[in-house]
């Protein structure tokens, strides 16, 4: 792959490439685990790079990995324990936790994504009603 060609990151479907970009250390790794999470079939390839990612000392990495994760949760409809227990250390709001509300069915999300969620919900209802 050309690691220099952004679109060609986006269309990424194998994840042993994405595992060699992460060995290499390449610059451009976070969009091919965006690419991933779009094009790849399978969910569970996808959640171990965006947990990778996710546990990255680079924050530019991590904000990458959490737009994958989003993509992951609003196409396959699914989250493992290791994405919710790095996300957690992310501030909430992100793309990845309206998204994991909206596709994953709750019962499978942790209390601090319902307690943020509940409490955002309750505050627009509230707003909606009681204030023109």
């Amino acid at each position: 792959m050309n690691w220099a060609d952004l679109s060609a990151l986006m269309g990424t479907d194998r994840p042993e490439e994405v595992d060699a970009a992460f060995e290499r250390a390449e610059p451009n790794v976070g969009v091919a685990v965006i690419g991933l999470a779009l094009t790849h079939p399978d969910p569970q390839p996808i959640l171990a790079r965006t947990a990778r990612a996710l546990a990255s000392d680079n924050p530019a990495l991590r904000a990458q990995a959490i737009v994958a994760l989003a993509h992951a949760a609003r196409l396959h409809g699914v989250v493992d324990r290791a994405n919710l227990r790095l996300l957690r250390r992310s501030p909430r709001g992100n793309a990845a936790d309206d998204d994991l509300w909206t596709f994953v069915p709750h019962r499978r999300l942790p209390w601090w994504l319902w307690r943020h969620q509940l409490v955002r919900r309750c505050r627009w209802h509230l707003w909606e009603r009681w204030l023109p």
